[in-house]
């Protein structure tokens, strides 16, 4: 029963995976992004059906996990091993066999991938799961997300590229709660996450089969919370008890021009989700000009500049082997077409 978390990144996910990773059945560690970073690449491949090509679609899998900014601890891939775990030759596949592998090492009996951009892989996991598969939708306002994503080194930094985003992304899980078993698809906000953790959790341990225990709680206690703090600024408040007033920051935050950009942008999700507007009506939209773009795109990459002359070199460091990898993987694919 493999779970796959689905969303928008700064949601709560990294809180919600430390404390699954708390249950001793449960699996869940820090994601390499395998199918986000990959799957775009799988073409380049060539046919999966000749061993040289599958091959190296493993190794490359495995490296990538081997390069991950948090440490998947204790956990050594061997290649053919990965590949004899796979059920057809397909990148879902070495995904799914590198996380068994991991559920293995810790003695768990399933894992849960975090990878909040899943969601746009729904169609493959579901061809190569089907009804084993297990999702946790975690929504969070917003505007609150976009508040987050200004802060952060990693996405957009205006409400208009944030909401658009965003928005598109909780349309294609709403979507797909309506046709997916309620029995195989469970929602969950992150205002309830950080406004009730206990009564969030024994929900959703009831939903996965597990049994609550109250260590999930003291998730910022745990070494993979560590682990992942010391890794990265932005995983920092994971060493911290649940933040139980981190919700509806943006009104103290954001100025009501950005707000109202962000509503008129995404409104209709936030509606849908059961989000109080506070700058436009419900219903209310806008198409911007090709100026106010141009705008909004400037503004972007000048705020995107901004943090990233802050960024701890050592923190950029760790996410460039990543990244690195993913180069090579393009150059080879280059290089072979020339």
């Amino acid at each position: 029963m493999p779970i796959f978390m689905i969303g928008t990144q700064r949601s709560g996910s990294n809180l919600l995976r430390l404390m699954l990773n708390q249950l001793p059945e449960i699996a869940a560690p820090h994601p390499p992004h395998i199918l986000q970073r990959i799957m775009p690449l799988a073409e380049s491949y060539g046919s999966l059906a000749k061993d040289i090509n599958f091959n190296q679609m493993i190794d490359d899998v495995c490296k990538l996990v081997e390069l991950n900014p948090v440490p998947w601890e204790g956990v050594m891939l061997d290649r053919k091993d990965v590949a004899a775990r796979c059920r057809e030759r397909s990148v879902v596949a070495a995904f799914g066999a590198v996380y068994d592998v991991m559920a293995e090492s810790v003695k768990a009996s399933t894992w849960c991938c975090k990878s909040l951009a899943n969601i746009n892989y729904l169609e493959e996991i579901e061809a190569y799961y089907g009804d084993a598969a297990r999702y946790i939708y975690l929504y969070r306002d917003g505007r609150d997300v976009a508040l987050s994503f200004r802060k952060a080194v990693v996405g957009e930094k205006h409400p208009y590229h944030i909401g658009n985003e965003w928005g598109a992304t909780q349309r294609i899980a709403l979507k797909s709660r309506k046709h997916i078993d309620p029995k195989r698809f469970y929602n969950l906000s992150y205002e309830t996450l950080t406004g009730s953790p206990e009564t969030a959790m024994r929900g959703l341990c009831e939903f996965l089969g597990a049994t609550y225990n109250d260590s999930m709680l003291d998730f910022h206690e745990s070494d993979e919370a560590k682990r992942a703090a010391s890794s990265s600024e932005l995983w920092g408040n994971v060493v911290k008890p649940v933040m139980t007033d981190n919700t509806n920051k943006f009104l103290r935050e954001m100025s009501g021009v950005d707000i109202c950009v962000f509503e008129q942008v995404a409104g209709d999700v936030l509606d849908e989700l059961g989000y109080k507007r506070f700058q436009t009506k419900v219903g209310e939209t806008k198409n911007f000009t090709a100026d106010e773009i141009k705008h909004f795109d400037a503004e972007n990459q000048r705020l995107k500049q901004e943090v990233l002359s802050k960024v701890d070199p050592e923190d950029m460091k760790r996410r460039d082997q990543q990244g690195a990898h993913i180069k090579a993987i393009k150059d080879r694919k280059a290089a072979a077409s020339v």
